[in-house]
Parts: C-alpha cells; structure tokens; sequence
C-alpha cells in the first residue's frame, strides 16, 4: 500500500516460480490512485515479459529517476523507512524494483540482452545548435480535463528512414504519464518497429472511468469516441508512423525486419493482414485505396483500416 498526498493505492507484482521466479505483470488498484500510473504499470508488464533482465532493470532505473511536481516522503519497504522521492511515478519504480530483487530478478547474470541490443541508440540523441526535425499535434479532453502538445522529436538513420526517437507532453496532463513517455521513448529506439507498434496497440484500449471522449480519428474528418487520453495518445502515434510509412494505421510494421520476434498471438494477424492486402474493393473516403472489404458484417479498409457502415 502507497499512503502519497493524492490518496492511498496499491501495488501489485505477479510471478512466476518454475525454479525461476520471475515478474510477469504489475498494477495499481485503488479509487485514488494517480491518473495514467494504470498506463505506466501495463507498459512496464510487458517488458517484465521480454524475460531480458538488463532490459527491464534499464526500464525501472528510468522510471526511478523521473522528477516531477508531486514529490513526497514515501514509506519504503521493507520497514517503512520514509525517504523523499521526485515523483508518483519514482516511488512506484522504487517499489516494484525492491519486489523484483526481492524474487532474485536480477541476481543471475544478465546473459544476452536481445532488446538492448536492438537499440539504435541506447541514450536520447542530443540535438545540436541546428535543433532537430520534430512532430507536434494538440491533444484535448474537456471530459477529463487534459489539454496539451503532444511531441515526437525525429531523426533520420543511417538507411534514410526518419523515425520517432522520443516523446513529450506540455501543458495540462496526468503528471504521471511523464513516465510513460520516458518508457515509451526507450521503445521508439528499439530498431525493429514491430516493438513499438506492440507497446502502442496495446494502450488502444487503456480506459479510465469517466475519461472516454469524442475525437477526430487521425488522418481522417470523421469523430469517433475513444476510451482514454491514453488511448487516443497511442492512436496519434502510430498515425504519425503511418505518415512516415513504417507502422500502418493499425500499428503494424509495413516492411517484417524479424529482428524481434513476433508473438503467437500477432502472427495470425499479420497473415491476414496480407490476405487483405491482396484483395481489392470499394473506393475508401478515408485514404482513397480502393480496399474497402466486408469484415465481420463491416466495411473494413485493408490499407488504412478504417471501418465504415455495418450491417
């Protein structure tokens, strides 16, 4: 249990033992936790996944440095020891690092690490006197009150692709989803874009009570209701990897790099993601492909995935 100035929550780590324990998921329960903390724990549930330990011990140690305007005096396990901590989301890190190392995570060798060493570049570029090519869209949800500046700061690779490199909010937002963004980050610069595009379709459906909103679905005029700032925030994103035709409009790579691998469960969809490239359609008012198809009683486009009249 976290006692913090915004109210009381909990904390969560499941594991696994198989002579291996092992953190497989974590997450926050409770009326008063923070806004966003949800999104930063089903982010870092993933890499606890990765089963790469350097990997993960990279994602806490960053999440354990970021400062905020919410610092408090924090009862630490094992004891309860108070000790001053820059943010939410820095007392959060701190806890589920102390259940890992607890398990023995991180007692073993590391061994290789697959994800960090597909990073293109383990630090954030730094940018020069010239600056750096960038992406900015306004984000607003009057429900729940957010308002501010999405950025991505871009560069191009060695191949001339240009690619997202990292993220940044400013204006009024959850504090906590500084966090998010400094683990989202570190994923833009893993070099297959099938990473990314995993981390982000699955905060598509993140939804938070009484956050849901009408807004314009990227890329087209029509509206449409998504759950959460979070969620519309991953849509954007893999919107503007569209635009720059790595990811497609459903955040899948464009081009298989097979760096990573892919998961069970994403294979079927990738194959009939190029079954439905291949087959031809109606003229689609969102990307002008003529791919419209039936999908499940639906107009579905098989370029840019928009769906249209059902029944």
């Amino acid at each position: 249990m976290v006692e913090s100035p915004a109210g009381q929550f909990a904390i969560f780590v499941g594991h696994v033992e198989n002579g291996d324990p092992h953190p497989f998921e974590v997450w926050v329960n409770g009326a008063e936790q923070p806004r966003g903390l949800g999104a930063v724990a089903k982010t870092l549930s993933m890499d606890m996944r990765a089963q790469d330990r350097a990997w993960l011990r990279t994602k806490l140690d960053i999440l354990a440095r970021t400062a905020g305007d919410d610092a408090f005096d924090c009862a630490m396990p094992p004891d309860g020891a108070v000790q001053r901590v820059p943010s939410m989301v820095a007392a959060f890190a701190r806890i589920v690092r102390y259940r890992v190392d607890r398990l023995g995570s991180f007692a073993k060798e590391d061994g290789p690490s697959p994800v960090l060493d597909a990073l293109f570049a383990r630090k954030e570029p730094k940018t020069g006197t010239d600056g750096t090519m960038s992406w900015t869209v306004d984000v607003h949800n009057p429900r729940a009150g957010d308002d501010f500046v999405l950025m991505l700061k871009e560069l191009m690779l060695p191949g001339g692709q240009r690619r997202p490199y990292s993220v940044w909010m400013a204006g009024e937002y959850p504090r906590a989803l500084d966090g998010l963004c400094k683990l989202i980050s570190l994923d833009m610069r893993v070099i297959d874009p099938a990473w990314i595009g995993m981390k982000l379709r699955k905060l598509l459906n993140y939804a938070e009570p009484l956050g849901d909103f009408m807004a314009r679905v990227p890329g087209g005029e029509r509206q449409q209701n998504f759950p959460s700032t979070i969620a519309y925030v991953a849509r954007l994103i893999i919107h503007r990897y569209a635009m720059l035709g790595v990811l497609d409009e459903r955040g899948f790579p464009v081009d298989e790099m097979g760096v990573l691998e892919i998961p069970e469960d994403d294979r079927v969809t990738v194959r009939e993601r190029a079954a439905y490239r291949a087959l031809p359609g109606k003229r689609c008012a969102e990307c002008g492909n003529a791919a419209v198809i039936h999908k499940d009683g639906c107009e579905f486009c098989t370029a840019c995935g928009a769906i249209g009249a059902c029944g």
